[in-house]
């Protein structure tokens, strides 16, 4: 390395010299890390610690530390993260690449061993166990072995990667969710290569890599691809980003949970337009805040839109390592490092100078919802009954036209606290339905909470709500009050310590007689996997068209992602998803309306049955404890016996089952030749999906059950796969075949070019005749037309899916035309060699008139691309009049240029290490 700034030190720690690159000895022309972010004080030191005159200059350094806060990002500079972090959906096809670059680079005569990770990676099997048990003491155990009777191919594949490659770990399924494992036991706050010490910083391949942000690391979500390429010694390629700024003070009043303070600053930060950007919290606010609260805010960055969610380091960032069982000599080093450096921060640390600024009196949070499909929609819950009648108008329009308008006033009106106004007066647009089930009888109508989870990573790893739902399910049982009987009920908590304290706070019965047994130690109903709904009620809900909801203490709520059946799903706090299953329905005022009744005949409101502060607190006195930490992680990556009678095969070089329906060798790189084909610009091209504002990746590339009448499902069982054993899109990642066949499958997609119809179709041109979306692209391949997509704002928001790009080549598609892209998808779909382009501002695809059956031109992609080149299109429509825009390549970087020359990410990599054997 060159250290041009001569900031090379040591440090001494409890009798160990460290060596590092001192920030606080950097500056230069009266700039120095004093008003930096603390956030780019720590790409400051990335910086520094890797240059080498080349890929990380002199000049990198002072561009960030001379970073002006006002001025649009325009240098790009290269970040090393420290290791990285993977799921199975994403980490499955990750592994399946590096396994088949391995044979793609012996091909082109280099070494196949150098396709191996150079920086550490940890892949935790999360994503795939399924909800088919629930309310039972066995749910756990049964759901475990579902899980692996389905995926034992995939596991074996895995384990194969964890012998085969070095600086790989893989923990087995059943022991938590990835960003919980990593923010109670992978990261340390530093990193130690020999005596050398630095911060830890990670990219993952979960969007929800950022909840690391609440112990003061910097890291976040990238695609699988991107993800691949820094396993293999890749920088990360970013303009230097504009840093917000988030001011907290106060604390929050008593009733307000982590959640309902979560779900409001997505909601500020998606209203602030941080797509892209850091963001930091600061102010005294910090100091009111555990680090799972932090963690909690951290985690759901992707919401808001943000790249990170930063925390910096500070007193409860080193109470929580020490707590959590890090190593008393790792606790010190973290403390005397962040301090040494500059980066740590105390209620007295100056404010940093950021971009722009929101501040928020934790004070004025209240309880809150959000929904009914996207989280940044944020409800205070006096307002939940008016939002679901006004919702409930939005998707039965027909319903409601037809009704008597004095009613339809009355009805949305009584959600704003008209009590004179009852449901009758829309009896027949609510369609109750009686269902009788041995000498159980209920009513479903449109509201019905049908699937109560808590389940996922933003809140099952924070105490205080896992705590909350527990004292709340416990006083609601106490009063005699039950779940309503069409309600499926699921505790799916982020790691074994969650049982651990429930247990030890006598609070697991009381969930489990409310229904809320553990089914799984995973990502659940928030990833699509909540399972099956009981024959009748699913029967029920599509033969009456009901419009039911999901409550999930969870951070992704899109449409047709939870649930099939489920078209309203509203994301709530621990505590909450509780209350609604008792409840029963989201057409209530939870202030005003009892959510159930006692033994007595009584009616019992959530006032009743809240835990209060002080009974939250002691709980987590009591009941959380170090040594929860300790056990539960001691042997975290040993597996059980069935993991460890995995059937593994052994070798360096993966030998493909041709007849598998889980595992296939990728077409990525068949016919790699030495150098890339010059590039073309698009000519005759069709338009396969006319899409709106806000698709999601997935709408894109669904994670969720493989509908029965879909290409996928007809080409699993050509393969000889019932059914039954379908398994989910996520599940079946390492197969190109299925997820290609997936890809913009979305049973609530809508395609412009079929108004009026949601799901995975379109029309071939320009016949016009009706078709799923694949076949249509197959038809296209054959007549050799490529392909683009066109949409609205927000093209590709959610997930790191890196299918969504994947299976978005795989088609045919070359272009994406949008309004505006979200982060990652963008760097995917440039991974991938496919080109995002976006309208200019104030157009998109209706204010130029376009109806998606034209023929378009695009120009300029031949003649030197560059960042942000602006191309021409020309549309000529079917009468052949032409219509001639401009829009601007989303390729931002000079390396996404070399990227998208090579036709991808992994094809680059390829041909460098190809080049140098």
């Amino acid at each position: 390395m060159v250290d041009s700034f001569g900031t090379k030190s040591t440090l001494t720690v409890q009798a160990e010299t460290y060596t590092y690159y001192k920030l606080t000895s950097l500056a230069q022309g009266g700039a120095s890390i004093d008003k930096l972010p603390f956030s780019l004080r720590i790409l400051l030191e990335n910086l520094l610690r890797h240059e080498d005159g080349r890929v990380v200059r002199k000049d990198h350094v002072e561009a960030v530390l001379n970073w002006d806060p006002k001025t649009r990002p325009s240098q790009e500079i290269a970040f090393h993260p420290a290791r990285v972090l993977l799921q199975d959906f994403t980490g499955v096809p990750a592994v399946v690449d590096l396994a088949a670059m391995r044979e793609a680079l012996a091909k082109l005569g280099g070494d196949s061993l150098k396709i191996n990770p150079l920086q550490p990676v940890d892949l935790v099997i999360d994503h795939s166990v399924q909800v088919d048990k629930f309310a039972s003491s066995t749910a756990v155990k049964v759901n475990a072995a579902l899980e692996f009777e389905r995926n034992e191919e995939r596991y074996a594949f895995l384990r194969w990667g964890a012998q085969a490659f070095t600086n790989f770990r893989v923990v087995p399924p059943d022991q938590g969710i990835c960003h919980q494992i990593n923010l109670e036991y992978l990261a340390g706050a530093v990193m130690r290569q020999g005596t050398l010490v630095y911060p830890d910083t990670l990219v993952g391949t979960d969007s929800h890599t950022t909840m690391i942000n609440g112990l003061g690391v910097v890291g976040w979500g990238v695609g699988g691809i991107e993800a691949e390429a820094a396993m293999l010694g890749q920088p990360l390629s970013m303009l230097i980003p504009e840093v917000v700024g988030f001011k907290l003070h106060g604390s929050l009043p008593e009733g307000a949970t982590a959640t309902d303070l979560v779900l409001t600053v997505t909601q500020l930060l998606r209203q602030k337009k941080v797509v892209g950007k850091f963001v930091e919290f600061y102010g005294p606010g910090l100091s009111a805040l555990s680090l799972p609260d932090r963690a909690t805010i951290a985690n759901m960055a992707p919401e808001y839109g943000a790249t990170i969610g930063f925390f910096p380091v500070d007193d409860e960032t080193i109470a929580y390592l020490r707590f959590t069982g890090r190593p008393a000599q790792l606790v010190a080093l973290v403390e005397a490092y962040y301090k040494e450096q500059g980066l740590f921060r105390t209620d007295s640390t100056p404010d940093p100078v950021f971009s722009d600024t929101l501040s928020l009196d934790l004070g004025d949070v209240v309880p809150s919802i959000a929904g009914p499909k996207r989280p940044q929609d944020r409800v205070p819950l006096r307002d939940a009954k008016r939002t679901f009648r006004a919702s409930l108008q939005g998707m039965l329009e027909k319903e409601f036209a037809a009704a008597d308008a004095p009613a339809v006033k009355a009805f949305l009106e009584e959600g704003a606290g008209n009590a004179a106004a009852r449901v009758p007066a829309l009896e027949k647009v609510m369609r109750p339905a009686e269902i009788t089930e041995g000498d159980t009888r209920y009513t479903l109508r449109h509201g019905s909470v049908v699937i109560a989870a808590i389940t996922s990573c933003t809140n099952t790893s924070n105490p205080a709500v896992m705590l909350g739902a527990g004292l709340l399910a416990k006083k609601a049982v106490e009063r005699g009050l039950t779940v309503k009987p069409w309600v499926k009920t699921s505790l799916a908590p982020g790691s074994k310590v969650v049982t651990d304290y429930l247990r030890q706070a006598g609070l697991l019965p009381y969930l489990e007689a409310l229904g809320f047994h553990m089914v799984g130690y995973g990502c659940t109903t928030c990833i699509g996997n909540s399972g099956p709904l009981p024959d009748v009620i699913g029967d029920t809900i599509r033969n009456n068209d009901l419009v039911v909801a999901s409550v999930l203490s969870g951070n992704r709520n899109f449409e047709g992602r939870i649930n099939q059946h489920v078209r309203m799903n509203f994301l709530a706090s621990p505590p909450l998803v509780v209350a609604y299953a008792l409840r029963g329905d989201v057409d209530a005022d939870l202030f005003k309306e009892p959510v159930g009744t006692d033994r007595n005949g009584e009616p019992v409101y959530l006032k009743d049955i809240w835990p209060s502060s002080a009974e939250v607190n002691e709980a987590i006195r009591t009941a959380v404890r170090p040594e929860q930490f300790q056990v539960q992680y001691e042997n975290v990556f040993a597996g059980d016996e069935e993991w460890q009678k995995l059937a593994v095969p052994g070798g360096q070089t993966f030998v493909w089952d041709e007849g598998s329906t889980y595992v296939r060798r990728p077409p990525f790189f068949e016919g790699l030749s030495k150098d890339p084909a010059p590039l073309t610009d698009i000519r005759g091209a069709r338009v396969l999906a006319l899409l709106g504002d806000s698709v999601t990746t997935d709408h894109i590339s669904p994670a969720g059950n493989i509908a029965k009448n879909s290409p996928a499902a007809k080409y699993l069982v050509e393969h000889g796969v019932a059914p039954a054993d379908f398994n989910s899109y996520g599940a079946r990642r390492g197969n190109h075949e299925v997820m290609m066949r997936g890809t913009f499958a979305n049973i609530r997609l809508k395609n412009a070019l079929r108004p009026g119809e949601e799901g995975g179709i379109t029309v071939h041109l320009p016949d016009g005749g009706k078709t799923t979306i694949y076949d249509a692209a197959m038809q296209y391949k054959d007549e050799g037309v490529p392909l683009l997509v066109i949409a609205g704002a927000e093209y590709g928001t959610g997930s790191s899916r890196d299918w969504a790009a994947k299976g978005t080549k795989l088609l045919g598609v070359r272009a994406v035309i949008a309004k505006s892209f979200e982060r990652i998808h963008r760097s995917n779909l440039v991974g991938m060699g496919v080109l995002p382009l976006e309208f200019a501002p104030g157009e998109d695809a209706s204010t130029l008139g376009l109806t998606g059956r034209e023929v378009f031109e695009i120009d300029g992609i031949s003649n030197n691309l560059t960042p942000g080149k602006k191309l021409n299109v020309v549309a000529t429509g079917e009468g052949g009049a032409k219509k001639t825009f401009t829009v601007t390549a989303r390729i931002d970087t000079p390396n996404e240029v070399d990227y998208y020359q090579h036709g991808g990410i992994l094809q680059f990599v390829l041909r460098s290490l190809g080049a140098s054997a």
